[in-house]
């Protein structure tokens, strides 16, 4: 019988090939009966392991079982999760588009009015001359008119007295006569007159579309998504770990070259890219070396500095509206803006870039979700159509382990969370414990237990968070002076920017 059919079929050995095999060799991978298992041990090339044959059935089957725990565990985990975000981001992509088909519309019909206006312009100009031609016509008519009639009244006169004249014998009203024949004869003169035309030029289609305006090509790309699984024997969420009660200050990095120190980004678990009041951006090492300068192309200070997945070093410039790469050598500007200004950016786990990012007029702020160059995502406002963010332009903001977007929104004195989707999860304002104290907070980051840190630098210290927004703990009493941008290494080891003193200080926070 077909073994693929039928479950209860007879294995036979497979040396003798005619009895019954009740065992089975799990290195050589081979059915075995009792009396050929003396045989095949006798191959000392391998260390066999013969079982039964249906202990062997029972781990198959406990191995397929296992297959199917992983599978379910990846579906429901991963899989799922990352097919409900890309749901969600093209839910967003079709609001989108339907804001930008009527923007379209709207700026063509602003355009055609404008067109209109000028036509109508053109044609009131143009009518403006044919009635001035008009007026000049039928005065130059109106005295041709006058003349010529006098003429003939003068003339019926003239004739009137000549037949009175031949009708009677008086001789002296014969003497008193002069002829006007010869006035008479000098008919008036007659009127040449051209008259204006109108030219019309042939209406050329491809001028008038230049004159309209264009519009640019929709580029319409698929991109491959994927995951990262975590590496074998890792745990898909690290375990949970204490705080320490008093953060441990690691070691002080000075820096040099800066009036103020703004950012730090890791590069690695031994270097770190820092930026400030001015156009370098220098890499340092732990012992406070120098690895690297860049200076920014425009010239200017950056606004913000971050480390992408494959390593290189992406900066905002306000000024000149640009988000740029730094890799090696090269610096490259990946998007130019129009009618808005970025602010803050990072990283996300899968290779996108997320920017906060203000309008010229000061009004608007948006994160958006950058691949590559590429548009994917708009977060502006929540569900009731009110701005998620204030219009203020200090801003910093990270991603989550669970892909939630954190804002550290100074002018709001809150930090806004929201989901990959763009749904607003909620809003820390500062602990309960403390509702009176200023709260305004600056840097942010996120580390391996999806806890949220922000620095505080009005009080000298630094929250932190749970991924729900439940505060955990205040990092103080550890020599923090005016702490500003904020970055975790691998280990969770907290890379803080203090903006007077010029120092990165290295902290542990975890037992």
């Amino acid at each position: 019988m077909d073994p693929r059919y039928c479950a209860q079929d007879v294995v036979q050995c497979a040396l003798c090939k005619d009895a019954v095999a009740p065992l089975y060799c799990n290195v050589c991978h081979t059915h075995l009966c009792k009396d050929c298992v003396e045989k095949h041990f006798s191959d000392k090339s391998k260390v066999h392991n013969v079982v039964t044959l249906e202990q062997f059935l029972s781990t198959d089957f406990e191995s397929k079982r296992d297959i199917l725990r992983r599978d379910l565990q990846e579906l429901e985990k991963y899989i799922f999760p990352k097919y409900q975000e890309s749901a969600a981001i093209i839910k967003t992509q079709k609001t989108d588009q339907l804001k930008h088909s009527q923007k379209l519309t709207a700026e063509l019909n602003k355009q055609g009015e404008a067109l209109h206006r000028e036509i109508h312009t053109i044609m009131q100009r143009k009518q403006a001359e044919i009635d001035e031609m008009n007026v000049q016509h039928l005065a130059a008519i109106e005295k041709q008119e006058d003349e010529t009639n006098k003429a003939l009244h003068e003339i019926k006169q003239v004739i009137q007295d000549l037949k009175s004249l031949l009708d009677t014998s008086d001789v002296g009203l014969f003497s008193k006569y002069r002829s006007r024949i010869a006035e008479f004869r000098k008919l008036s003169h007659k009127l040449k007159i051209s008259l204006p035309n109108l030219m019309p030029q042939k209406i050329n289609r491809e001028e008038l579309l230049k004159q309209f305006g264009s519009l640019s090509r929709l580029s319409i790309e698929t991109e491959e998504q994927g995951y990262t699984m975590p590496s074998p024997g890792a745990e898909s969420s690290p375990p949970d770990r204490p705080l320490l009660d008093v953060p441990r200050l690691i070691t002080d990095i000075p820096t040099t070259g800066y009036r103020e120190l703004y950012n730090v980004s890791c590069l690695s678990d031994e270097e770190i890219w820092t930026s400030g009041d001015n156009e370098i951006m220098k890499l340092y090492n732990l012992k406070g070396e120098v690895q690297k300068s860049v200076q920014t192309k425009s010239g200017d200070a950056p606004e913000d500095i971050a480390v992408t997945r494959s390593g290189g070093l992406v900066y905002t410039d306000y000024k000149d509206r640009s988000i740029n790469l730094v890799r090696g050598t090269q610096m490259q500007t990946l998007i130019t803006l129009r009618g808005w200004r970025p602010l803050s950016l990072c990283s996300t786990a899968f290779g996108d870039l997320l920017v906060i990012m203000t309008s010229d007029d000061g009004k608007q702020t948006k994160v958006m979700r950058y691949s590559g160059s590429t548009e994917k995502q708009t977060i502006q406002y929540d569900d009731q159509g009110k701005p998620l963010y204030s219009p203020d332009i200090i801003k910093y903001l990270s991603e989550n382990r669970n892909s939630d977007i954190c804002v550290a929104d100074f002018a709001a004195r809150a930090v806004v969370v929201v989901s990959a989707a763009g749904k607003l999860r909620f809003r820390y304002t500062g602990p309960p414990s403390t509702p009176g104290e200023s709260f305004r907070p600056n840097g942010i980051t996120t580390d391996s237990q999806a806890n949220i840190l922000t620095s505080d630098p009005d009080n000298d210290r630094i929250h932190i968070i749970d991924q729900d927004g439940l505060f955990l703990r205040f990092l103080h009493n550890c020599g923090l002076q005016y702490p500003r941008g904020l970055c975790v290494d691998s280990q969770d080891y907290l890379f803080v920017a203090e903006e007077d003193t010029g120092k990165v200080k290295k902290l542990q926070y975890y037992k």
